[in-house]
């Protein structure tokens, strides 16, 4: 029994591990790294990214991929701006139209994905242009946002011992979380996407709604997207339509580091918060050490992706030997 949870809990583990390395590496060469305000800041910068993230897991658990949640997060910036700064809406009705938006966007996606069969990469793709365009449209320069609503939350600060303190985008980051992690694990329908990015047509023959859960997976994944634009507004006060580019690949990146398998129906939210935290920690280590480009950040991630994919090729074959040897075992 050990060794069972041990294997099935590998990568995880591997992401902790590696993450704990990293941050102690980090506090025995330079002065100040160990500080709470320094790791409390891999949170408050990194929160839009590990709100996207979480919903990325669950594309990718189901077998699926979402190229278009950098540009979604850029479309909600753009919208909110504009309708802050031009039309003078109220906060909250900004809020609640761009997490339409982002969910609308997600399930036209989903829809097309599934009834149509077409391959999620593709759907993707044509939805990454689409609200990167529609960025432009709106306006083609920086939108900067002065509502007072949104400069308050902004520059609000939750007060923590030893001088330190969060933003609220923190403490959006852990309830996305903890939502999350009880939605894959403890709901019918987080069985049911990890059945689907298992086998497919295994969860068809044992009568599971595959269509409407494959719908409804890309539909969360729009909803944390513009949640996380939300979240990427609050951070930067500004809408623009190059904001958050290549931000998908981050996403992705995180979602692999964190132990989940590209060919789906394995992953964790935990390990997905643990890779956000380690991208967070390549680039205060590279801020810290003061001479190297921040393009090192992209490398070491690059560096860290191919790795992980070793490792999950690695898990793979072992687990298709020891099942091998098991059923040779029972046919002997």
């Amino acid at each position: 029994m050990i060794g069972k949870i041990s294997v099935k809990y590998l990568s995880l583990l591997v992401t902790i591990g590696l993450f704990i390395l990293m941050y102690g590496f980090g506090s025995v060469m330079y002065d100040g790294f160990f500080s709470p305000q320094v790791f409390l800041n891999l949170f408050v910068d990194n929160a839009f990214l590990c709100v996207t993230a979480v919903g990325m897991t669950f594309v990718i658990v189901s077998g699926g991929i979402d190229l278009s949640v950098g540009s979604v997060i850029a479309l909600t910036t753009m919208i909110s701006a504009h309708l802050l700064e031009t039309s003078h809406w109220h906060p909250a009705a900004v809020i609640v139209l761009v997490l339409l938006v982002g969910s609308s966007f997600g399930f036209a996606m989903g829809s097309l994905i599934h009834h149509f069969q077409l391959p999620p990469f593709i759907v993707t793709l044509a939805g990454m242009f689409l609200a990167r365009g529609l960025c432009y449209i709106i306006n083609i320069n920086s939108i900067p946002i002065t509502n007072a609503f949104y400069t308050e939350v902004s520059q609000f600060r939750i007060p923590l011992p030893g001088h330190s303190f969060v933003s609220i985008n923190v403490i959006i980051f852990f309830v996305v979380v903890i939502a999350a992690i009880f939605l894959a694990h403890y709901t019918r329908f987080g069985r049911t996407v990890y059945a689907i990015g298992g086998n497919e047509q295994s969860a068809v023959l044992m009568g599971l709604p595959v269509g409407r859960t494959k719908v409804l997976v890309y539909t969360i994944n729009g909803f944390c997207s513009a949640l996380a634009g939300v979240v990427f507004t609050f951070y930067m006060l500004s809408g623009y339509g190059l904001h958050a580019v290549g931000m998908e690949m981050d996403a992705i990146a995180s979602v692999v580091i964190g132990g989940t398998l590209l060919s789906g129906g394995v992953g964790y939210v935990l390990g997905t918060m643990f890779g956000v935290l380690i991208l967070g920690t390549i680039q205060t280590l590279i801020i810290f050490q003061g001479t190297l480009s921040s393009w090192w950040t992209k490398i070491a991630i690059g560096i860290l992706l191919f790795l992980f994919c070793l490792l999950q090729r690695l898990f793979e074959t072992g687990k298709g030997l020891k099942t091998q040897g098991t059923t040779g075992e029972q046919k002997a």
